[in-house]
């Protein structure tokens, strides 16, 4: 394996966007532009033209710069982790597990935390952080003041898309980091749209269950590029956002305890919100929001953010992201976790060899998964596998294809599928969970699934007939035609046209 080049690591958006100028992947704009619509413009137009990420230094109504599409490109999102191939963060994983391979799914299960048990890199706390440089409470709380953007024009106000939300277990103490969207309803509230299958939406629960009427919350905005990844990473429970940021980063992140919780916040960040949700207090209306889907989500209710406090860097930047018909930036963060998490999904699964979410698929609709098929029947093992692993239960269609495909090449794993199945035969039926922004699921959150065997078909699984073998050219012959063939098309380039 070649060995990795060194990248350097950012300890904060000041540093990444300063990582970003020397790598000539940062567009800085001084002209004034509007958080109301225009900005998604600019950024949606500049994304899908394969654009560097921008700072706009003058907003209207903002003394922040904002910036936007900081991880939208493959070299974005390798220079946010640090890596010059991100299949190397995978591969740190593989090299770290070196006991007994697990022999029941139970053990299985147990190799997750372990993982994270060896870390060399877990967050250190500190007493003066940059992220409480400035302090603002009770009446000086004005969230008018970060240029917040609204993004579509349906959307039913501005939200803070790139937030990392910071709840804690009341049992046990454990913190959890998620990436939910915040609708601002006035300058010191939001909604919380954190989604039933995620872990803010479960502690929310459990301090209604055991009767406690103030969640404390924190939402940081801005900290370095590694930790705001891993809070949209799919994480197991029981592994911390802020440890896997340590090991994403090989460094500590620095933690700093809220001015009114206990709760632990980056001390990096360039914002914090701090508050709380009445969990007695009826949900309200958030919503609706041109989403990943590429549709607008429909409004529901959800709990209510009360800001009592802001804390800040002097020199705050604040970072946003749009999500809207792919290829959106979102799309870049979704190939870093599957290039990451294939790791450890091979380890749950072993027969997996890759696998691919294309952008079209908006992360829960469809997957590619190629396997080293042995046996009859393995196809359909892998499908109910990967349906009962983690956020993976959300996925539409599983398409499985044998080992020779390439499936980060969408064209060649649906030509090769398309051609290998009988429909009748290779097409199984399920029901299971979906993610809750599915806007055609019959049922709220719950819908059905298809998996597909595009896998060569054995004779143990009724195929009786011949199964022929894929066209390929004589590599004695591909060899000779190398040796001349750019100097034959240079020399033949005049001849082309009609006669």
């Amino acid at each position: 394996m070649a060995k990795e080049k060194k990248i350097e690591t950012a300890d904060n958006l000041a540093e990444f966007i300063k990582i970003l100028k020397e790598n000539n992947e940062l567009l800085e704009v001084e002209k004034e532009v509007d958080p109301y619509l225009e900005i998604t413009e600019i950024a949606d137009r500049a994304e899908k033209e394969g654009r560097e990420a921008i700072l706009f230094h003058n907003v209207k109504n903002s003394k922040y710069p904002l910036l936007i599409n900081m991880f939208g490109s493959k070299s974005r999102m390798q220079l946010a982790l640090a890596v010059d191939n991100l299949d190397a963060i995978g591969q740190r994983i593989r090299d770290l597990i070196k006991f007994k391979k697990p022999e029941s799914f139970s053990e299985k299960l147990d190799i997750l935390p372990k993982i994270m048990e060896i870390s060399k890199f877990p967050p250190k706390t500190v007493k003066k952080a940059p992220c409480q440089e400035v302090i603002k409470k009770g009446p000086d709380v004005n969230l008018d003041e970060i240029p917040i953007i609204t993004c579509w024009p349906q959307d039913a106000g501005p939200f803070i898309t790139l937030p990392m939300v910071i709840t804690k277990n009341p049992e046990t103490g454990i913190q959890n980091v998620g990436m939910y969207r915040l609708q601002k309803y006035d300058i010191n509230s939001t909604g919380m749209h954190w989604h039933l299958h995620k872990g803010g939406a479960k502690h929310y629960k459990m301090y209604k269950e055991k009767n406690i009427k103030k969640m404390p919350v924190a939402v940081a905005i801005g900290c370095d590029p590694a930790s705001i990844y891993s809070a949209s990473a799919p994480l197991p429970p029981e592994i911390s956002e802020y440890l896997f940021s340590g090991f994403l980063r090989k460094k500590s992140i620095d933690l700093v305890k809220a001015i009114e919780s206990d709760l632990l916040v980056p001390a990096e960040a360039d914002f914090v919100l701090e508050g709380y949700i009445d969990t007695e207090e009826a949900l309200k209306l958030e919503g609706m929001f041109g989403d990943h889907t590429g549709f607008y989500s429909l409004a529901d209710y959800y709990p209510v953010f009360h800001v009592t406090t802001i804390t800040s860097r002097k020199n705050a930047i604040y970072p946003c992201t749009i999500v809207g018909i792919p290829p959106m930036e979102d799309a870049w963060m979704g190939y870093a976790t599957e290039r990451i998490f294939l790791a450890i999904t091979q380890l749950l699964i072993p027969e997996i060899v890759d696998f691919h979410l294309p952008p079209e698929g908006t992360f829960h609709n469809l997957i590619f998964v190629k396997i080293k098929k042995e046996y009859p029947g393995q196809a359909y093992k892998v499908m109910h596998a990967l349906w009962g692993l983690g956020l993976m239960s959300l996925t539409k269609i599983i398409v499985v294809v044998d080992e020779d495909v390439n499936v980060q090449n969408t064209a060649e794993a649906w030509w090769y599928t398309l051609a290998n199945i009988d429909p009748k035969r290779d097409i199984l039926f399920s029901k299971g969970p979906t993610d809750v922004l599915d806007h055609a699921s019959s049922e709220f959150a719950f819908h059905s699934k298809m998996g597909i065997d595009g896998t060569k078909k054995l004779p143990e699984e009724g195929f009786k007939r011949q199964w022929p073998d894929v066209i390929k050219m004589d590599e004695s012959v591909k060899v000779k035609v190398d040796s001349y063939y750019e100097d034959l098309m240079k020399k033949s380039s005049h001849n082309i046209g009609f006669r």
